[in-house]
């Protein structure tokens, strides 16, 4: 079964669409199997991470900001790639460090996620994208 979960954007920021995934595992009666998640965009990430403290998506940004700062940045003054901004090759570089793809096993129809975890699309650029996460489960 296939799906793809359309996510809207609005700068740097870690979007929760754990509930979404449950629910269409539900709609499905999913039972058990393997869920895969490909980000189908080149400067966003997938991520499982805390769900309880939102100071953790808070300082998973601020980390990514310390490793790949806007190319105005003076450290960065020698990336190339600047033809959508200032903050493009810099999300491509975020991109390269965490997972564009996630696969998650799951047993009678729920995701088989820790207590405080949840699935995040992080978004690495400013302005407001449209994401789309490809999903496919395959029953065991």
């Amino acid at each position: 079964m296939n799906r793809v979960f359309a996510i809207q954007t609005r700068g740097p920021a870690c979007h929760d669409f754990t509930r979404d995934v449950a629910a269409w595992l539900s709609v499905l009666q999913a039972g058990d199997g393997l869920l895969t998640l490909m980000v189908r965009h080149t400067s966003c990430s997938l991520l499982i991470q805390e769900n309880a403290d939102p100071d953790v998506q808070t300082d998973l940004l601020g980390w990514l900001d310390c490793i790949a700062p806007p190319a105005d940045h003076p450290s960065m003054s020698w990336l190339r790639h600047r033809d959508e901004g200032p903050d493009d090759m810099p999300a491509h570089l975020k991109a390269a460090v965490l997972p564009v793809s996630l696969q998650i096993p799951v047993a009678g129809g729920r995701m088989m996620l820790g207590t405080w975890q949840g699935l995040y699309l992080v978004e690495h650029r400013r302005a407001p994208h449209r994401r789309e996460v490809a999903a496919v489960f395959q029953a065991g």
